[in-house]
């Protein structure tokens, strides 16, 4: 449960960052990956969330804060959310009650009705909820100054802040109970989990005089480069051809013929980027990339860091998720003899929320 929902929010286009509030007995449940962090809950629900919002970046405009227990959760609906808090200052996700609502008397001895609600005017809170940051904090403190509440729209109420609502999806239902567990396979088979893809990448080139050696769109000084119609930067076409590969969309050779002069000392960097869009086009987006460069010589730890720079910025995904590593051939072969280099590629791609 908790894994599927953190999926829909981590895998949400407009999501840059999560935070899940777990008690500190469980936070190794959670294992590490791009764009997640974990930190130690709190006795109730308001003290996780002012402890996860200590760990939102400061950049962020808006905040969402979503239920793990509602693992159903839509794309559509955070869209929802998220707009309506940037225009008014916050917003939660309801559903409008179908039942006639009755209000219990607070001292009857045996439940009885104190008067019917208006149904038209009730609505079931949900998540997510979505707040401007400055008026979320405003309810945080408004929580530790002594307020309490069943949700953080509660607390931007006590604070001052008007919430809006935003219709929620009657699948996004919240599981409590084991009850609860019946109506989550009828969901489940309106929400499948998202199938991650991976695709191969494989380049080689020759060592020649006279050319730069280029490997990740960094230039490395050494007495020889790499030949080819490009830039020749293996490493770049090897990872072109792997994120191609994952969204079953040919590879480099169709997309920049070498009998097409455009590509003529092209880029690689700008061809992997080509590459990137066409897969988010697909719907994809791009989880992880990991690569190993074949060669004698260079070495390739000095310049790493700067290599996963620049194909993270291409790739669209942090550094933590562009993994490179080079391997000599043990003096073996043509890469031993340092005649050529290779260099093999996987990455790995799962569908965009909302795509």
């Amino acid at each position: 449960m908790l894994d599927r929902s953190i999926a829909a929010l981590a895998g949400h286009r407009r999501i840059e960052s999560l935070i899940v509030a777990l008690p500190s007995e469980e936070m190794s449940r959670v294992a590490a990956r791009d764009r997640v962090r974990v930190v130690a809950g709190g006795a109730r629900r308001q003290d996780s969330v002012a402890n996860a919002f200590e760990a939102v970046p400061a950049d962020a405009d808006v905040v969402v804060i979503h239920d793990a227990a509602r693992p159903f959760v839509s794309a559509g609906t955070v869209d929802r959310a998220i707009d309506a808090a940037a225009e008014f200052g916050a917003a939660i996700a309801a559903m409008p009650a179908r039942d006639t609502v009755k209000l219990a008397a607070e001292d009857a001895a045996a439940p009885r009705i104190d008067r019917t609600i208006p149904r038209d005017r009730v609505w079931l809170a949900q998540t997510p909820q979505a707040f401007r940051r400055a008026v979320l904090a405003d309810a945080i403190a408004c929580g530790r100054a002594g307020a309490s509440g069943t949700d953080e729209a509660a607390l931007a109420e006590q604070a001052g802040h008007e919430v809006r609502l935003v219709l929620g999806d009657p699948t996004n239902i919240k599981i409590t109970t084991p009850e609860d567990l019946a109506a989550a396979s009828l969901a489940a088979a309106a929400h499948p989990v998202a199938v991650a893809r991976t695709g191969l990448g494989y380049d080689s080139h020759r060592m020649i005089e006279g050319r730069p050696l280029v490997l990740g769109g960094i230039t490395i000084p050494h007495a020889t480069g790499l030949a080819g119609h490009s830039d020749a930067d293996a490493l770049a076409h090897a990872i072109t051809d792997a994120v191609l590969g994952a969204a079953s969309l040919g590879d480099i050779g169709r997309h920049f013929p070498d009998t097409d002069m455009r590509w003529k000392d092209a880029d690689s960097i700008e061809l992997l980027r080509h590459a990137v869009g066409l897969v988010q086009r697909a719907g994809f987006r791009i989880v992880n990339v990991d690569a190993v460069v074949v060669a004698e010589r260079p070495k390739l730890a000095p310049h790493v860091d700067a290599i996963r720079d620049r194909l993270a910025a291409a790739l669209d995904v942090t550094r933590e998720a562009v993994s490179v590593k080079g391997k000599t051939n043990e003096g073996m072969g043509e890469a031993g003899r340092g005649e050529g280099l290779f260099v093999h590629a996987v990455a790995t791609i799962v569908p965009r929320a909302g795509a």
